[in-house]
């Protein structure tokens, strides 16, 4: 045979199934099958329990078909029974800075959070790392605790998810790997049942749609359900076709297996014939039957409902039906009328309505092949490997590889913290100014850095076998200070005028009844109060200007030193100087008295008649010699020279830069 050869093997409760074909381009050509019944119970619900059992009846089906083919089978595709899935429905909530607008990082984050959440809860709050995600859906979102169909762009004081989560216990991959290794074969890939069903049965197109694809098989009947494109939720009802073989069994004196046969002409023939145990031979028909078994046939029908509303939170739009026991007459019709949708949503898929898929053989007709080949074809879907090797900051993991996989899987499987994606803002700072209370917000947060191979990506960024994640925990907000200097940058001024020159008078500032300075920092619950200067004295006694000849106006009215001020007064200060006899007396007529200010320091010079700038040295302490930088000069705020000539009342300004 030119073409490579595909083997696949279906390892269920009660048979084995193996399919050999061979893919051209994206038809998969059935070329031969072999089932097996195990000879005892050795599985139960999708785990292997007795592991030699299992080897011997997938060794005879390999036995069987290299014989027949004249080949050697080597490698093998298989997938985990749906049976096996634990599927977990969790809320979480979070408190959320209500400044911030909600996006997709921070929703991402909090479905990843409700993931692990789960995760840990189904692993009994131990090692949540023995069970693989197989996928999960969001049911809802929250909005301070109120139901909401979309989360992103919104603000508010909580957030919340519930999610609907599957997972694949660990224990089960590694006891099919045993079995397959066993049995001198290695794994070429591997899925999930359900999934590998829906790849045959049901278009990609009407996965959109909000659909039941049931199997029900000997022992279980196990449930998949889509929407959106994708699979959300898998369940299981642990009643299926075996229940409807024990009442015959029962009911008419048979074996299990003359009573399974009998099962499977309820729907073919209207008289069955049998030899019940004791050698007696019969003609029944089949309508009895069914009378006799329609309890449980509506049992296993209600069941089935009941599981998919629990899950599905409402009737799907259609059921489809596959396994061996969707043969069971009247069960769709049940399925129909308890989930209340009419009887043609709900119908059995059968192996004739598989595209891409060629064979001749009318025995491969049931639904019960539906699986099977659905792992045949499934295997050239994610032929690359069942699981993926990746990197995550230096750490190397595996992930099952039963859906695209995205950096939030990763991130999932590894335990990664989930609050390290998202930046806190820091905290606020709670104050009283002046009686009321105010709140400083602290910086917001920067958001976790995600590079895939070394190129920038996101927590819905694909990844691929191979593939090295970085990721860059992100960065919480610096908290809220705020010093008296910043205060005061933000509160009312007073402004006069000195001789023409402006003034601008700051409040003084009380931290819980002490006066505080520019450099006292505000705590949490400070009660923080302002207050100006009332009175004319007191603003010269707050500018250090010594009481004398001067002339006082409040906007333009002429006052005296015991009038109040108030915010918004203009006020205006202007020296007066008399020739009087007691100037005369103490000064000589060669020199003159004035009175300056200095970086805000009153300063009076009295030994000459002329003054310039350089004499303020005479008067004031300050190093020359030793230079700080360039030394700023200044007459009333303009620039000035050593040789400027100053005057009564100049407001010098002098200082290093």
């Amino acid at each position: 045979m030119d073409k490579e050869l595909c083997f696949s093997l279906d390892i269920g409760t009660r048979t084995i199934v193996g399919i050999v074909g061979t893919f051209d381009d994206k038809i998969f050509k059935v070329i031969d099958f072999e089932m097996a019944e195990h000879k005892k119970r050795t599985m139960f619900d999708g785990q292997i329990h007795d592991i030699e059992s299992v080897i011997k009846a997938v060794l005879e089906v390999k036995d069987k078909l290299e014989k027949r083919l004249h080949i050697r089978l080597e490698k093998v595709s298989i997938a985990a029974a749906g049976r096996s899935l634990k599927t977990m429905r969790l809320k979480v909530e979070r408190e959320l800075d209500n400044l911030v607008y909600v996006d997709k990082d921070i929703i991402k984050s909090m479905e990843i959070e409700a993931v692990q959440k789960a995760q840990k809860e189904l692993g009994n709050n131990s090692d949540a790392a023995e069970y693989y995600c197989a996928g999960y859906a969001v049911a809802n979102y929250f909005l301070n605790g109120a139901f909401i169909t979309k989360l992103e762009g919104h603000r508010g004081n909580s957030i919340g998810v519930e999610i609907i989560a599957t997972f694949l216990p660990k224990v089960v991959v590694d006891s099919l790997y045993f079995v397959i290794n066993m049995s001198g074969l290695t794994v070429e890939s591997m899925t999930l049942e359900p999934i590998a069903a829906l790849n045959i049965s049901i278009q990609d197109s009407y996965k959109l749609l909000n659909i039941a694809l049931v199997d029900i098989g000997a022992g279980t009947s196990d449930i998949a359900l889509t929407k959106d494109g994708t699979v959300f939720a898998f369940a299981m009802v642990p009643i299926a076709g075996d229940e409807i073989t024990e009442i015959i069994s029962q009911e008419y004196l048979l074996d299990f297996n003359m009573a399974e046969e009998v099962k499977r002409n309820l729907s073919n023939n209207t008289l069955i014939d049998y030899e019940d145990i004791m050698g007696n031979k019969h003609h029944i028909d089949a309508e009895e039957v069914l009378a006799n078994t329609e309890n449980i046939i509506k049992k296993l029908a209600k069941e089935i409902s009941l599981e998919i509303l629990k899950y599905n939170g409402k009737s799907p739009s259609a059921v489809f039906l596959i396994g061996g026991g969707s043969r069971i007459p009247f069960l769709s019709e049940y399925i129909a009328e308890y989930l209340e949708i009419p009887e043609e949503r709900v119908g059995v898929r059968k192996t004739d309505i598989i595209k891409n898929v060629e064979f001749d053989n009318m025995k491969m007709n049931g639904p019960e092949y539906i699986t099977p080949m659905g792992i045949a074809v499934s295997a050239n879907i994610v032929k690359e490997r069942d699981f993926l090797s990746v990197t995550v900051n230096k750490k190397v993991i595996k992930l099952l590889n039963a859906k695209r996989i995205t950096v939030a899987d990763a991130l999932i499987f590894i335990a990664y913290n989930p609050k390290n994606l998202i930046g806190r803002r820091g905290s606020e700072l709670g104050y009283t100014l002046n009686g009321k209370n105010r709140v400083l917000k602290g910086e917001p947060g920067e958001a976790s850095i995600i590079y895939v191979n070394d190129e920038p990506g996101n927590l819905e960024t694909f990844i691929n076998n191979g593939d090295i994640i970085k990721i860059e925990p992100a960065k919480d907000g610096s908290d809220a200070i705020l010093s008296v200097k910043e205060l005061k940058s933000e509160l009312p001024c007073i402004s006069i005028k000195i001789d023409d020159v402006k003034e601008i008078i700051e409040p003084f500032i009380f931290a819980n009844g002490n006066r505080v300075n520019d450099t006292y920092y505000i705590n949490e619950g400070d009660n923080v109060e302002y207050k100006f200067p009332e009175t004319i004295a007191q603003i010269l006694d707050y500018l250090s200007i010594l009481n004398r000849n001067m002339e006082i106006k409040i906007n333009n009215r002429v006052v005296n030193m015991s009038d109040r001020i108030y915010e918004g007064d203009i006020i205006e200060i202007k020296s007066i100087f008399e020739d009087s006899e007691f100037e005369k007396k103490e000064f000589d007529s060669d020199k003159k008295r004035i009175i300056i200010w200095v970086n805000d320091i009153q300063i009076e010079m009295s030994d000459k008649k002329d003054y310039i700038f350089v004499d303020i040295f005479n008067y004031i302490d300050i190093d020359t010699k030793n230079k700080k930088g360039r030394i700023v000069l200044k007459i009333n705020g303009l620039p000035a020279n050593y040789a400027d000539v100053i005057d009564d009342g100049d407001r010098i300004e002098l200082r290093w830069e």
